[in-house]
């Protein structure tokens, strides 16, 4: 099937697009690659068709996730290419547990706890799975926000908050009233 469509035939999609076009037929006409002038579609000399810059909007393939393998070689089983990320979880969840068993500030400590070693591995670690989502930066920052956050929220947490901010009290008033 692959042959036929490369070759302008229909499979079983539908009606394969010259090469050059995306969507119906007369959109999105022909653009400059940027490539050597001259080349086609195929990358051989040709005439006057060359490469659209747009994305098509049939997707034939898929791309790899963009932290998939990275934290070990490729021959690596998935739980070890995939540790920073496992092991990140697996601490979330015992926290999640520990907070529906009854003891909900040292489970959000936890989870805050986590979130923050997420940041620092993700600084640390030159590979870490899929742990990385965006940049390096503003996965450590995002990371780090939250971690402090929980963290904090489950030190003022009531009955018997473990730390004292003076102005909470009133701001909370003020906000509710």
């Amino acid at each position: 099937m692959r042959a036929d469509r490369q070759q302008g035939q229909a499979g079983p999609g539908g009606p394969a697009e010259p090469p050059g076009q995306n969507g119906p037929a007369g959109q999105g006409g022909p653009v400059a690659h940027g490539g050597s002038g001259g080349q086609d579609a195929s990358g051989g000399q040709g005439g006057g068709e060359r490469r659209s810059r747009r994305f098509p909007q049939v997707t034939r393939d898929t791309a790899r996730p963009e932290g998939g393998g990275r934290a070990a070689p490729g021959d690596a089983p998935a739980p070890a290419r995939q540790w920073p990320m496992l092991s990140v979880l697996a601490a979330t969840a015992a926290g999640l547990l520990l907070t529906a068993l009854g003891h909900p500030r040292i489970g959000c400590l936890m989870i805050g706890a986590v979130l923050i070693a997420a940041s620092v591995l993700r600084q640390v670690l030159p590979s870490v799975g899929m742990l990385a989502v965006r940049s390096r930066f503003t996965d450590m920052v995002t990371y780090g926000i939250l971690g402090i956050a929980i963290t904090l929220l489950a030190l003022v947490m009531e009955p018997k908050p473990l730390l004292e901010i003076p102005f909470l009290e009133n701001t909370v008033r003020f906000i509710v009233r």
